[in-house]
């Protein structure tokens, strides 16, 4: 009876089999009226092994993609051997050049892969956003850290669009943006490429840049907008001593309740298209090739049907970096094994696979799903269909004035203002006044973006004084200190009636630290780097009122100015429009309604220092330093002033299957309209495991006018209760919980509730 069975299966394995290939030869891979799954499965049995390879590639366009002189196609021989078989992808073409011209490169690029492969499938071309496009040309934006600021979702998922859409009509198809990594420790070069050291609002705006950047989802297929790339997965911004390439140790408890959220939103909700792996290791296993992480979370837990895309090399780096895989053959085999679909750059990884399947047919069916997937968002974003660009709807699109105000008003809801003592801000700018404004942080249209707020009442006078670097490239060094420049900007001040400094660090003070050894970007200390401090010793000295605007890409140790500054605006890193927005806010056109998405330290030895420590974390200060931090989490003022009262509950008991509200007053009792991001926290108050001592639920950004009172009201699910508990499983513990609702993680009203089992 068995052996019947036996054969009867076999004959109709056969059977099925040999209807599948018959569907797909049938089908053909151009008919747009199939599915997407249609029209791979019809193409797919096509390809040769080494065009499925190369469908699992991508390299950058410095290896021989460029315009020449005439701003025609030039194509070195080792891309023109490359792209005879097809590509996945050509990494940043055009990034140079404006994006009409962009746009008309790309077209050719595109037309030249398409008519010089068997089969005429187009390529994926890849940006990436940290301030916008990231490429010549396109509306710059403040960088992901500083929209974090404005606690608006809303605000990003619109300046995504943006990006996405400008991305598109140069020619692109896919972002390695945005980052879904929590940042915690600034000694981490990288540290505002990604939304803040919170879960939760990390959540918030990674899912929204992910929707905003794709259109919906609908703006793909469309050809109005590009898909995502969340990464870096996962825990790539714990790296250990904030040093890029080290090890990363988080526990797993950690791991599920605050690193994979993020993810997961980009994944279930926002249907990103793409994720890209870390390049680090997660407690000792290589994330390249870590198949419980790549395939068992990601693909199995969360259902992603996307390509994972290695990082910059990071599949061959199994074997020469690593040292988990044997070989370079064994790193690709490491790779593909854990679902890499797409390898990076790497002349020394998948390129192997060809000759490995020769010895191990069995690695044919691991290429196939990966392709399978590449050729999935190739269709999906409709290039099979419509591989180019519209030229004149780039003449249109591209910069769109009301681009250009959203960077604007972007600006204007992520300034956070630390400090404002004695009402020092805002200035009035019908007063008659003489303006300094000094330091290193300067540029050299400053003084225009300024004048172009006040006009002609407002005297300004601009002096750089110094450089915080020789401001080289890959490992910066500090300059000697030059007591003649700062003589200058003191003397400067003297003639001035107040004075702004702008102060912190740039792009060369904070920066991505790259594989190559002569590349450093992460800092062993996060004070202000060169003679910043002592020249706002000198300045307060003065007498004068004296405005910190703080430009930077990490956290820094601000302690000098904390403590002599009469107001200080934390700024991050601003849209091109940057100073004229802080201008505006200076002079009291707007009020500042920023929130610090991250905790300011007092001392690097502070670190790790974040709001939603475990309780535990705080029972002991340290010796010779105050209590605290700087400025905590959520922290910012406003020109108005705001009363928080009246906590509500509508029942002090919760149950798995139900829901609470909680509403609270907010009044405007100041005499300005502002916005106030209007903050809710929750506290375990006893857990099976030791719990955070609180963390951020939701929030709500509103505005008021003077004397003018809301009830804001959020909902308390037991969603949001649920950790990780003893036995490694979502659990809701019954107990005493507490809710706090205010202004930072620090300052609020609460009220307490059970939930009941």
């Amino acid at each position: 009876m068995k052996k019947v069975l036996l054969i009867t299966l076999l004959a109709f394995s056969i059977l099925f089999q040999s209807c599948t290939e018959n569907s797909s030869k049938n089908n053909d891979y151009k008919d747009a009226s199939l599915s997407i799954d249609e029209r791979v499965e019809a193409l797919l049995p096509l390809m040769s092994l080494e065009e499925k390879v190369a469908q699992m590639r991508i390299f950058h366009a410095n290896i021989g993609v460029k315009p020449d002189e005439n701003g025609k196609l030039q194509l070195s021989d080792k891309v023109v051997e490359k792209l005879k078989i097809g590509i996945a992808g050509i990494k940043n073409p055009g990034e140079y050049i404006d994006a009409v011209a962009a746009a008309k490169l790309n077209n050719e690029l595109q037309k030249f892969i398409i008519e010089n492969n068997r089969w005429g499938i187009p390529a994926l071309f890849v940006t990436e956003s940290y301030n916008g496009v990231d490429a010549e040309g396109c509306t710059k934006f403040g960088r992901p850290m500083t929209s974090a600021a404005s606690f608006n979702p809303e605000l990003v998922r619109r300046q995504w669009d943006v990006v996405g859409r400008e991305a598109r009509l140069r020619g692109m198809h896919m972002c390695h943006s945005p980052e879904a990594d929590l940042v915690r420790d600034p000694r981490f070069g990288r540290m505002s490429e990604a939304f803040g050291e919170d879960t939760y609002l990390t959540t918030q705006m990674v899912k929204n840049a992910i929707i905003g950047v794709q259109g919906d989802y609908e703006g793909l297929g469309n050809g109005t907008h590009i898909g995502a790339v969340a990464k870096h997965f996962a825990g790539y911004g714990q790296v250990l001593g904030g040093s890029n390439f080290a090890a990363i140790e988080i526990s797993e408890r950690t791991l599920i309740d605050e690193i994979y959220p993020p993810f997961e939103a980009a994944v279930k909700e926002a249907k990103t298209l793409g994720i890209m792996a870390s390049h680090g290791d997660l407690n000792g296993v290589a994330s390249h090739g870590n198949p419980e992480l790549l395939t068992g979370v990601l693909r199995d837990d969360w259902g992603f049907e996307g390509y994972v895309v290695s990082d910059s090399n990071d599949i061959a780096r199994l074997y020469y970096f690593m040292k988990v895989a044997e070989s370079p053959e064994a790193a690709a085999q490491m790779g593909l094994e854990a679902g890499i679909d797409i390898d990076l750059y790497a002349e020394d990884s998948y390129a192997y696979l060809p000759e490995m399947v020769k010895k191990n047919p069995e690695l044919e069916k691991l290429i196939d799903r990966s392709v399978r997937r590449v050729l999935r968002t190739k269709f999906i974003l409709g290039l099979f269909d419509n591989p180019y660009i519209d030229i004149e709807a780039v003449k249109k699109g591209n910069r769109a004035a009301s681009s250009l105000e959203l960077a604007k008003e972007s600006d204007l809801e992520s300034v956070i203002l630390l400090k404002n003592e004695n009402e020092a801000l805002p200035l009035n700018k019908n007063k008659s006044l003489k303006v300094a404004l000094l330091g290193p942080l300067v540029k050299e249209n400053t003084k225009e973006m300024f004048e172009s707020v006040t006009g002609n009442n407002i005297q300004y006078i601009a002096e750089r004084g110094f450089a915080l670097t020789n401001e080289k490239g890959g490992a910066p060094k500090l300059l000697d200190r030059d007591p003649k420049a700062i003589a200058k900007l003191v003397n400067t001040a003297k003639k001035a009636d107040v004075v702004v400094l702008f102060l912190g660090g740039d792009k060369f003070t904070s920066k991505e630290a790259y594989f190559s050894n002569s590349t450093l970007g992460d800092r062993a200390t996060i004070d202000p780097v060169g003679p910043q401090d002592e020249l706002v010793e000198k300045i307060t000295a003065l007498g004068k009122k004296v405005i910190v605007v703080l430009k930077h890409r990490r956290t820094l140790s601000i302690n000098t100015i904390a403590e002599k500054a009469d107001a200080i605006l934390d700024t991050w890193d601003l849209s091109e429009f940057g100073d004229e927005s802080t201008a505006r806010i200076i002079f009291g056109e707007v009020s500042p309604s920023g929130k610090s998405p991250v905790t300011i330290p007092r001392s690097i030895g502070q670190i790790p220092f974040h709001y939603s420590m475990k309780e535990i974390n705080y029972k002991k200060e340290y010796l010779f330093l105050e209590k605290g931090p700087l400025y905590p989490f959520g922290h910012g003022l406003s020109y108005a002033s705001f009363e928080y009262s009246d906590v509500k509950l509508s029942s002090n008991e919760i149950t798995p299957n139900s829901e609470i509200e909680v509403s609270v007053s907010v009044k405007n009792t100041g005499k300005v309209t502002a916005k106030e991001v209007v903050q809710m926290y929750i506290k375990d108050e006893i857990g099976s495991v030791t719990r955070p001592d609180k963390e951020l639920k939701a929030f709500d950004k509103i505005e008021l006018n003077p004397g003018e009172s809301k009830t804001v009201t959020f909902k308390i699910t037991p969603k949001m209760l649920e950790f990780t508990g003893l036995k490694m499983e979502k659990v809701l513990e019954a107990g005493d919980y507490k809710v706090m609702i205010g202004t930072s993680s620090e300052t609020y009203k609460e009220a307490k509730f059970k939930l009941k089992n």
